[in-house]
């Protein structure tokens, strides 16, 4: 379908996993505001939860979680312009610019995104000049009602070496966890990886391995 096509054409800027869609995503109580907070953004862009600061442990779903938002725009918005980066991507990016002597270009082609996914903000800490010119792309396209969504291992106030201006923009908006999950969403997220995968597991293996 052209819906199809066009996912896989945005494979690139999303790291070629597709599979990181809402259909899949497993709620519990662990993680349900965050989901309820992203999917209220894909009804509202811009307006209701700007920005959507998503925190949380390594392997929780914070990744899949915000992917999730910006595959459902590439499939249900073709006009919208969706960017999916890490923040470590980014300061190298700046810096290339900044080399290439291309700074005005990159500072353009980020102004032009309706949707703008930063991931692992925590690795602009220390990083002062990416901080400065992510601070202006955040006002540029935060004055402009364009969604913003972050997310890192720590809320942002407890992001070492992070400009008190940038602090305050990150947590200007809605800020969520993901803490680790129960035994019966783990479960769960098993039985979902196994459906997947379309293969066979005896339940007493995905029960201990829920348990370990």
């Amino acid at each position: 379908s052209q819906v199809s096509n066009r996912i896989m054409l945005a494979g690139a800027a999303f790291l070629g996993i597709i599979r990181y869609i809402f259909d899949n995503f497993v709620v519990g109580s662990f993680n349900e505001l965050a989901h309820a907070a992203a999917l209220a953004v894909c009804k509202t862009p811009g307006e209701k939860f700007n920005p959507l600061f998503i925190y949380g442990g390594i392997g929780l779903g914070k990744t899949h979680l915000i992917q999730a938002v910006g595959n459902y725009f590439l499939a249900t918005r073709p006009e919208f312009k969706v960017k999916y980066i890490s923040a470590d991507k980014f300061s190298s990016e700046y810096i290339q610019a900044v080399k290439n002597s291309s700074l005005e270009e990159f500072k353009d082609g980020y102004a032009k995104f309706d949707l703008l996914i930063i991931d692992d903000v925590q690795f602009l800490a220390g990083k002062e000049k990416s901080q400065e010119v992510f601070f202006h792309t955040f006002n540029h396209l935060y004055q402009r009602n364009r969604q913003i969504i972050l997310s890192s291992d720590r809320p942002a106030r407890a992001i070492p070496m992070l400009q008190t201006r940038l602090r305050s923009r990150f947590e200007g908006g809605m800020t969520t966890d993901i803490v680790g999950p129960d035994t019966e969403s783990r479960t769960a997220i098993l039985y979902k990886k196994v459906e997947e995968k379309g293969c066979a597991v005896p339940e007493k293996i995905i029960d201990m391995i829920a348990r370990q």
